[in-house]
């Protein structure tokens, strides 16, 4: 279970991106940054919250073999939430989580960005997560 987990709150992107709007859009944009990054999708959901004031945000959720991505868009706030979730289990996927969350940041182009990262898990015998 040890692994690498990161969020980013981003704010001020371009209204006019369709992946702000359109699940079509974010589901297209998600999975070529997944294949890109070199993990693996294994199941998917992209849901348009309709009828919400300046037209409704969407949040997409790609499974992957190595965890997780979930998206939230915000258009009427310019805004997107991105959680990257990735196991080490078998191989170190840190740089693949790393290059998606870059390509899904370059994609939104926000004006700024609050990002987080942890560690997660241990492997056995090991010290706390995180831990050298």
């Amino acid at each position: 279970m040890q692994g690498l987990h990161l969020t980013a709150d981003a704010s001020g992107c371009p209204t006019g991106a369709a992946a702000l709007r359109e699940p079509l859009a974010l589901r297209a944009l998600c999975l070529a940054a997944v294949a890109e990054a070199g993990l693996t999708p294994v199941g998917e959901l992209f849901h348009r919250f309709d009828g919400q004031v300046g037209g409704g945000g969407v949040t997409g959720v790609v499974l992957l073999a190595e965890s997780h991505l979930a998206v939230h868009t915000w258009p009427e706030l310019a805004a997107v939430t991105l959680d990257v979730y990735v196991c080490n289990f078998g191989a170190d996927n840190s740089d693949r989580a790393e290059r998606l969350l870059a390509a899904l940041l370059a994609a939104f182009q926000p004006a700024s960005v609050d990002r987080q990262q942890l560690r997660r898990g241990r492997l056995p015998g090991a010290g706390p997560a995180g831990a050298p």
